[in-house]
């Protein structure tokens, strides 16, 4: 009389010969799962087997396409440089109003982004009368000083232009 063994633990129950059967379904589910081996044969790496085969016409055709475009290409920083020195004026001038364009925007997207702030658009207030002000009081009440504002305003003017115009 053979006795019958009892599972040691929750993985797997001896059977006859001493092969060993899975015993819960999780354990059943991946001995079933086992993919078969599959045999790929590929005559060179990267080839797609199958299709059209490639003929030397099509090869010839696709030349004709691609080489002028390799050509245009590697011509190109010649075409910039000559370009670029034949209109280099209204590029300076195309530039610089682009520029000030620019700069126009970022000042008005400051100034509302500076006037969105509670009590500091008239903080600049008050500070802009409190200047005019004291301008006002310095140079322009009195004789002497209207005078030397004038003469002031003279060296300026012909520091930037460069001559003693009246």
């Amino acid at each position: 009389m053979e006795s019958e063994q009892k599972p040691t633990g929750m993985g797997s129950s001896p059977q006859k010969g001493g092969v060993t059967q899975p015993s819960t379904t999780e354990e059943a589910s991946k001995a079933k799962v086992e993919s078969p081996k599959v045999e790929v044969k590929v005559e060179s790496p990267g080839a797609i087997v199958g299709g059209v085969p490639e003929t030397s016409s099509d090869r010839g055709e696709w030349q004709e396409w691609v080489q002028p475009v390799v050509d245009v290409i590697s011509k190109l920083p010649d075409y910039l440089v000559a370009f670029i020195e034949q209109y280099k004026q209204p590029l300076l001038v195309l530039a610089i109003f682009l520029s000030g364009i620019i700069a126009v925007k970022v000042t008005l997207a400051v100034l509302d982004a500076i006037n969105g702030i509670p009590l500091l658009a008239p903080i600049f207030e008050l500070v802009g009368i409190g200047y005019t002000g004291w301008f006002v009081w310095r140079y322009l009440l009195k004789v002497e000083t209207r005078q030397e504002l004038y003469s002031e305003f003279q060296a300026l003017k012909s520091q930037v232009l460069g001559r003693n115009s009246q």
